[in-house]
């Protein structure tokens, strides 16, 4: 059985310790416990549980002290068993950090009930935690690469951060990373520190219909409409203080857009069914990979909402037009991955990959690279992703995009030169490249197994 958690008990009651061990060992708890030692503290932290189950009142130690002792010391949980009827002493136990408490006499089925429910609690926190870091790591801190165009973009940003306007529009292509971009536009705005305490909030607007998108934004009353059984506040007012991202916006309905606008104008919403505004105070980051000039030229998108929104704008390159950034964020995805996955063998890109790498187009650009980085460390176990590595369909496009007399070609010498020795020569730059790997050298050289395995005996390379 998959152990759920490890629980410390520490009871004096040597009868209650016996029988609350023994339920939750079949429930599949992994169970440790203490009748009242007076090193229980040491026993406590060398078993790094995830739950302390600890009586309130035992001869000589007071739970109440022990109690914050654990959470000044320790990141754990506890839940307090008391036999005071009124809870007084468990309620105070509460104030001081504990996650529940169980009154004796208890039924195993209550201390079941609220383990499990301080379990849950664990990891939704954990779930959380790693969410966090993992966005923090990866998009929120900095924007990665090197070229001009993204250090003009920078500059850009910290100009309109240091004036706190209102409203950016970001555009690019799909996968440039324009969401990646307004998170960090958001930190810039309020600084690290601030910034994960004020709100960050997104909607997709291509992905909801007209009504729906609506009431998402801009919250309704109860009685609004059939289903609105109370009152719901939209997006807006849930990102009051903080940001708004409103991602596609191009795709939102015309309709829609006035209502929009009279917000961004007067920095008020009213729900839906409401009578009164509501004053905000939000930072809106709107995104496209529409073009929006033709939009208005088409009157898909109102003139005046485009005006308003684009007074600050930026636009992300496409990953093919800045290529120095390529080796930069593979290198950063790599790093990324082989941490998550925790694949250490794995340390960087040979040269000849990296080459493919950023000859290739990227049509799907950083999401694009980011996904198959994961793909690789995910499915490889060397110090170094070889062109071997590469999927076919990569190579063979890059290949192909690669100007005239790159490394990727070969032109024949005016001299002349053996075919068999130019065979030899591929065959054994293969095997090195691939650190002898048969298989993948004969990936490598678009060839069979067995046609390669013919060719080593044909030249004496076994």
């Amino acid at each position: 059985m998959k152990r759920k958690g490890k629980i410390f008990l520490v009871d004096d009651d040597e009868l209650i310790v016996m029988m609350l061990s023994r339920a939750l060992k079949l429930d599949g708890y992994e169970v440790y416990s203490d009748t009242g030692s007076g090193d229980v503290m040491d026993k406590i932290s060398s078993r790094v549980p995830d739950i302390i189950m600890l009586d309130i009142n035992m001869p000589g130690l007071s739970g109440i002290d022990m109690l914050q002792e654990i959470k000044t010391k320790l990141s754990v949980e506890v839940v307090m068993l008391t036999a005071d009827e009124t809870a007084e002493s468990a309620v105070k136990a509460m104030k001081l950090g504990a996650a529940d408490y169980i009154t004796k006499p208890f039924s195993m089925d209550e201390v079941k009930i609220v383990i499990g429910n301080t379990m849950d609690k664990i990891r939704l926190r954990q779930e959380v935690d790693y969410l966090r870091r993992v966005n923090s790591e990866l998009f929120d801190k900095e924007m990665i690469g090197e070229t001009e165009s993204l250090k003009d973009l920078m500059e850009k940003i910290k100009k309109m951060a240091d004036a706190h306007v209102t409203s950016i529009l970001i555009t690019g292509e799909s996968g440039s990373g324009k969401e990646v971009l307004a998170r960090y536009i958001h930190r810039k705005m309020f600084g690290d520190t601030v910034a994960d305490r004020e709100p960050f909030i997104g909607l997709n607007c291509a992905a909801l219909p007209e009504t729906i998108l609506e009431s998402e934004l801009f919250g309704y009353e109860k009685g609004a409409f059939t289903d609105a059984k109370s009152d719901r506040k939209g997006v807006f007012e849930l990102a009051n203080g903080g940001t708004i991202l409103l991602d596609e916006i191009g795709e939102m309905k015309y309709g829609l857009q006035s209502k929009l606008l009279r917000v961004l104008e007067e920095r008020t919403i009213r729900r839906i069914g409401g009578r009164e505004d509501i004053p905000i105070e939000v930072t809106v980051l709107a995104t496209t990979s529409k073009n929006m000039t033709e939009a208005v030229k088409i009157g898909e998108f109102r003139s005046d909402l485009f005006f308003r929104i684009s007074a600050f704008y930026l636009h992300i390159p496409p990953l093919r037009e800045r290529k120095t950034d390529i080796p930069v964020l593979a290198r950063h995805f790599l790093h990324h991955f082989a941490a998550k996955y925790n694949k250490k063998v794995i340390q960087d890109f040979s040269p000849e990959a990296l080459s493919f790498l950023s000859e290739y187009e990227w049509p799907g650009n950083v999401r694009e690279l980011k996904n198959l980085i994961e793909r690789l460390v995910v499915l490889e176990n060397t110090e170094s992703i070889l062109p071997a590595h590469l999927p076919n369909w990569l190579v063979e496009k890059a290949g192909a995009s690669a100007p005239a007399g790159s490394n990727n070609g070969f032109t024949l010498p005016e001299e002349g030169i053996s075919l068999d020795d130019l065979e030899k020569r591929l065959i054994v730059q293969a095997l090195e490249r691939t650190g002898h790997n048969k298989t993948l050298a004969a990936k490598l050289l678009k060839m069979s197994y067995d046609s390669f395995r013919y060719q080593i005996k044909k030249f004496g390379l076994e």
